[in-house]
Order: C-alpha cells, then structure tokens, then sequence
C-alpha cells in the first residue's frame, strides 16, 4: 500500500537510517526503543519536544494492575470491561491484565520508585471504575512523571539509541511492496540535523501520544496535535473508534476563557475519599452509581454537566477538606502546588473543577501484536487503538496499555528478526512523489478547530452541534484551498503542519461521532441518548478517500 497523501513540505535535505524508528518518547515510544534494543537492533527514538516532555510526565494517578493480595486478573478484566460499555476487544484486555503484573515489575527493574509502605509493599490505591485496590502510584500524585524519569534515564544510559528530539514527523515512506520504510520529520534546530530529513529503517512504530489539542480546553501538553493518528490517515492506514474521548470529570476550572492545557485533579483523590459537590455543598453523585464518586468516568462527567446545566454554572467543586494538610502535603503534593499556584487551596476550600478533554481511546487501528493495517508500520500507547478502552477507557489502564504493547510490539519485531523478516527497506521515491500534497491551513486555523470542536462535539453532542461543527471546518478546508489556488499558501513549518493535522484528525472524528447514533461511553449523543446494542455494538473504521476526505464505515458483525 503507497502513501496517498502527504504533507505539503521541501523536500529531505539530509537522510540517515536505523533498525527501528519510534516517534515520541512516552512509556510506550521509550519502552519499545529499550526492548529492541536489548535484542540487538538499532534504534532511533523521535520526539517533538524533550524526551520527557510528552503526555507520560502529566499523568498523576497511577498505573493499574491486579498487584494486591486478593486481587486477580479476572478482576481487572471484568472491571475493563464494564467501563470499556460492550466495545473492548476481550483478548485484548485479557493480553493488558495478564501481562500487565510482571510488565509492571519489569518497569520496577528499570528503576521506576513506586510509593511503598512500612512494609515494603507497592501501596495501592482505588480510582474510579475499580472495585479493588490496584493503582500503583509514585511521589503521591507525580505517577507518570517518575515512569517516565526512570524510562528517560535508561535510554540515555545506552549510547546506541540515537534519540533526535524537537523533531515533528511529518509523513511515511514505503518500498515498493507498500511496507513502512521509514519517515520524513522536520527538525526545529541548528546544526547537521536541521529542517526536513529522512529516516529509512525496517520498521516504523507510532508512540505519539494523543489529540487533546483539538479541544479547546483539555488535560494534554501542547505538542498532543494528533500527528500520529494524522500520518497514519495518509499512509492509507486505518483508525477506529475516534468518537470516543474520554473527558476527564475533574479539571481545575480556571475561568469561562481558559484555553490549553489545564492541571488535572486527578481521580486518585475521589479515590482517597473526596466528594463532588455542587455550590450548595450537596454531594449529587449520590444515588447516580452504586460507586458514587469513583462510578466510571463518563457517568462522572455526565453528572456533572447535567447539575452544571440545572444550576446554570460551568463548574462544580470537589471537596477533600477533611484530607487535612498534612495528607494533602503527602499524598497530593503535585495537585496541591498547582492549586495553591492559581489561589486555591484544597486544604480550606473545595476545588473548582468542570470536565475537559483528556484521552482518546480510539487511534490508529491495531492487533495484540501491536500491528496497524500498513505492514511494517505499528502503533502503541494513545495514538494506537489496541481495542482496550473500547467506549470509555478504565482508570489507570492507559499507562499499563502503553507499556504492554509496547514490549509486545518489541518482540514481535525481534520474532520478525529471527526468522529474517525484517529486511532492510529501499523507500519507492516514485510512490513518495506522487502521493497528493495536503494543502496547510493558516497558523490561527489552530485556535478555530478548537472553538468549534469544543462547542459542537465536546462532552455533549448532536446531529446539529456536530453538523455546525462539519460545516465549520469544511469552511477552514476551503479557505485553505482557495489561498493556494490564489498562490497565497501558508508557509510550511511546524504551526501549518500542526494545524493540518488537527483540522484532518478533527474532520476524522467528527464523522464517526456523527455516525454513531447513540450514547454510549464517553459518547454522549443528546439526540439518541440510549445505548443501542442492536445496531451499535460493533467499531467504526476511518479511512481517507482518494480526495483526502474522511469515510467511516461500520464493521462486519
């Protein structure tokens, strides 16, 4: 399969090559690059940003795994499940909660520090959606932030990963059996490796993190544009299950003109023992689900919005008051900075918080051994739709997620080395210049993607919002089109690159959410607001036409 779209960019002007390319630097990315390693293969790991500064270090809660005493797989497995409401692939979930212990252990080994009590043991905590303790926490609430120190650490210890950072990839290269072969990035910097370049290597594995940037408001760092799930859409591969994102109930309001990245209140606090109340101080989760507070996430936020629309507020509070200071001070001391940090102290006052975009459980389409529809090229961590999260992704499972299927998919290529079938890759130059060039929209195309996603297809949908929302960016695409046609395009660098990106994975989702008639997970449709089985129960798979435009298309039964 050849690339039928790419970015609108100069040609490479330097090219280098490796065994195994992995782009972005999360758990997942870092995890992968380790792993084949360790079987001899060259890696070469590319991040937008610094290595430690993707989407891992912001997680607060924890890592999920069936560790505790009484505890089982099973346990985790069914608890998957019902969260995931009828849309996990259960052989996927049975490979996270197996595998998942001894992955955990192994990230201990590395050297990741988890909390631990006075007997030694990992201290384990409950989040929502569990009905166990088994979120594996660090430094109180600064989980993802010691993972991935210690990941970090490791890599830069092997001299022989060559890491290329404040790179932005760009498109995939193929050979001429349409196997992955390598990619194209732009590197923001001085020196050899400046601009746009070319990496050619035998496999291409996608760590890139998430899409929170195309909401207005939402949990994810600023480099979160969707540019994994973006290359993929043009390298012919297929995405699934885009309409369900996860919107975290509990984010630090900051006012009615917040945009960007927001601190998370994570959920490990409702796991601790804090309450959701309304300005009268009345705890409405009560009687919504027999675990209250720590139901599944989007039973949480729909809560929440709903008594936000009755009481005519954007927000709600969580109230950990009786924590007192010192088990804030303790247990918390990450939240309680960004608090205090934006005048608002938890230990006297409850907490403003209103839900804001903060996972995807859908992404680029792939199977347990992490393998997407483009032979050669795999996908693990956010940007990959393993078929984990399903609807409505399980507190916790994301880091677990990224971890496991990345040693997966380090193994399956150290199998593929073994049996000589991962040969060295020539990149079909010819395929590479007749894929279509995708036109770039205008830097400020960024900040309206966000507004008119975030009013039409946020936490609350419907034919009409998301209608509003299509017509919006079909009227972006075309202002893009025609400024070329009047040979007034926007130049090529990271803001247009980036604003390509959002406006293609932004098209993408809103056509399967608006597709998908019915509420289910984190889908929340005003319009058809049951679940139903009958007609739903089954994924939608994304695609790109030959104009570019995105199709979905339901699954055969």
């Amino acid at each position: 399969m050849s690339v039928t779209h790419r970015l609108t960019a100069p040609a490479p002007g330097w090219t280098t090559d490796t065994d195994v390319v992995v782009v972005g630097s999360g758990v997942a990315g870092l995890t992968v690059a380790l792993n084949v390693r360790r079987a001899g293969l060259r890696a070469m790991v590319v991040t937008k940003a610094m290595l430690d500064d993707g989407s891992t270090r912001w997680a607060q809660g924890g890592i999920a795994a069936a560790l505790g005493e009484g505890d089982t797989p099973e346990q985790h497995l069914t608890d998957t499940l019902v969260a995931g409401a009828g849309l996990c692939d259960g052989d996927s979930v049975r490979t996270l909660v197996t595998e998942g212990p001894d992955a955990v252990r192994r990230l201990i080994a590395v050297g990741a520090a988890f909390d631990r009590g006075e007997d030694g043991d990992v201290l384990l905590t409950r989040e929502g959606g569990h009905h166990r303790n088994r979120i594996a926490h660090a430094g109180g609430d600064a989980t993802g932030a010691e993972i991935s120190r210690a990941l970090v650490e490791a890599v830069r210890r092997d001299p022989d990963v060559e890491l290329i950072e404040h790179a932005l990839v760009l498109d995939l290269l193929t050979d001429a059996d349409g196997h992955a072969a390598g990619l194209t990035l732009h590197v923001m910097g001085e020196g050899q490796r400046d601009g746009v370049g070319a990496v050619r290597a035998r496999a291409v594995v996608l760590a890139t993190g998430g899409m929170g940037q195309v909401f207005s408001a939402t949990t994810n760092p600023a480099v979160s544009t969707g540019d994994g799930v973006a290359l993929a859409l043009r390298a012919g591969a297929e995405v699934t299950d885009l309409e369900f994102v996860q919107f975290h109930p509990t984010v630090l309001w900051l006012g009615p003109e917040a945009e960007g990245q927001q601190p998370l209140v994570s959920e490990a606090v409702r796991g601790e023992g804090a309450h959701l109340v309304d300005a009268d101080g009345v705890r409405f989760m009560l009687g919504q689900h027999e675990l209250a507070e720590l139901a599944p996430r989007d039973i949480v936020a729909k809560a929440i919005t709903r008594r936000m629309r009755e009481h005519g507020t954007d927000h709600m509070y969580l109230d950990g008051r009786h924590f007192g200071a010192e088990m804030w001070q303790r247990r918390f001391p990450t939240i309680l900075a960004s608090c205090r940090a934006h005048g608002i102290d938890p230990v006297t006052e409850p907490i403003p918080v209103a839900p804001a975009a903060h996972y995807a459980s859908g992404g680029v389409r792939t199977d347990t051994r992490g393998r997407t529809s483009v032979p050669g090229l795999s996908a693990c961590g956010e940007v990959a739709c393993t078929g984990v999260h399903g609807a409505n992704r399980l507190a916790s499972n994301s880091l677990l997620e990224g971890l496991v299927f990345a040693e997966r998919i380090a193994a399956d290529l150290t199998a593929r080395l073994a049996a000589g079938d991962l040969p060295e890759r020539v990149v079909d130059v010819e395929a590479a210049r007749a894929a279509r060039p995708v036109p770039l929209p205008a830097p400020e195309a960024r900040a309206e993607i966000q507004r008119l996603m975030s009013r039409g297809t946020g936490v609350l949908r419907s034919a009409a919002s998301m209608a509003a929302t299509a017509a919006g960016l079909a009227r972006l695409a075309e202002q893009t089109r025609a400024a070329v046609a009047e040979e007034k395009p926007a130049d090529p660098r990271v803001e247009t690159w980036e604003a390509a990106n959002l406006l293609l994975v932004a098209d993408a989702l809103v056509t399967a959410a608006a597709q998908r008639e019915e509420t289910r997970g984190c889908h929340w449709r005003e319009d058809f607001p049951e679940r139903d089985d009958a007609h739903w129960q089954r994924h939608l798979i994304t695609t790109l036409t030959a104009s570019g435009g995105p199709v979905s298309t339901l699954e055969e039964p």
